[in-house]
């Protein structure tokens, strides 16, 4: 394969498996606690420190995972404490974020638009060796964490007040969350980009929740279907010249509306088949005389 014989896109496909893996696994928590956009809110914080990045002249990447930790920490306190002004706290932090990056990478003598818009939207041409080397050590973090601490996080995800009469520190795993969301969105910004980072995290579990009926199994497709697009994404963007990461994310909304369309006869055939077990453990001679005559009756 040609594609292979080019640096930059070796680069690009490594980032786009990276994202793959990650995206949905820290999506995963999010989805269950209720907070798919939260995503989408770092992401607009992450851009101050792309700006600052410039403006300093310092990584880029780094610099929005800085910044996009501290965001998230400060989002999930707003959470705790903002009762009353909470969403509009909210809503200057995640203005303020975009604000942020335009005006520091405007005043960095590097910077310009152009800079930007690789990072709100990807770019595969853009993803430096450091790039990667950033990207596999933030990957190699949130996926220990996924996976290291999966069921104390799906306990807090489900039920905080259960999780906490257990013992589980719910308010210190609910940061650990809100911290690896962050670094998601940082790994992912090269390749999809800020701006539809969200919905990589969201759009692949929801999918996946569509065919499968437990967390483990709901977890491995909706990171098999995470890695499928955006690899699908980055080699049709190479070969079309189209942008990676709205190809990433239209592919994404593809996989949920194909597996949508077969989650409704797998769930007849369930049902069927549940049914079918229920009959064959209940004997003619064990039931009430009378009661398949009345339900026949009332047509059930």
């Amino acid at each position: 394969m040609d594609i292979l014989d080019y640096a930059f896109m070796q680069r690009a496909l490594l980032a786009a498996v990276l994202v793959g893996i990650t995206a949905p696994a820290v999506g995963i928590y999010l989805v269950q606690r209720r907070q798919a956009l939260m995503g989408d809110g770092i992401g607009h914080v992450a851009m101050t420190g792309v700006g600052l990045g410039f403006l300093l002249t310092w990584s880029p990447v780094w610099m929005a995972t800085l910044v996009s930790v501290l965001g998230a920490i400060l989002m999930e306190l707003i959470r705790w404490y903002g009762r009353t002004r909470g969403d509009l706290a909210l809503a200057m932090l995640f203005y303020g974020g975009m604000a942020g990056g335009v005006m520091f990478i405007n005043l960095a003598p590097t910077g310009s638009n152009a800079n930007l818009t690789s990072y709100l939207f990807g770019s595969l041409s853009t993803v430096s060796p450091s790039d990667v080397t950033a990207i596999c050590v933030l990957a190699a973090f949130v996926v220990l964490v996924t996976l290291g601490l999966r069921r104390q996080l799906f306990a807090v995800s489900q039920d905080e007040e259960f999780a906490r009469v257990t013992g589980l520190p719910v308010r210190v795993l609910n940061l650990l969350t809100a911290v690896t969301a962050a670094v998601t969105v940082t790994v992912a910004m090269r390749v999809v980009g800020l701006l539809l980072v969200s919905a990589l995290m969201v759009v692949p579990v929801a999918a996946a929740q569509q065919i499968t009926r437990s967390f483990a199994a709901t977890f491995a497709v909706a990171v098999a279907i995470g890695v499928s697009v955006t690899i699908g994404g980055t080699v049709t963007s190479y070969y079309q010249d189209v942008p990676p990461g709205a190809t990433i994310v239209l592919l994404t909304i593809g996989a949920f509306i194909v597996l949508t369309a077969l989650a409704t006869p797998l769930a007849r055939r369930r049902a069927r088949a549940r049914t079918a077990a229920d009959a064959a453990t209940d004997p003619a001679e064990c039931a009430i005389p009378g009661t398949r005559e009345a339900a026949d009756e009332v047509g059930v």
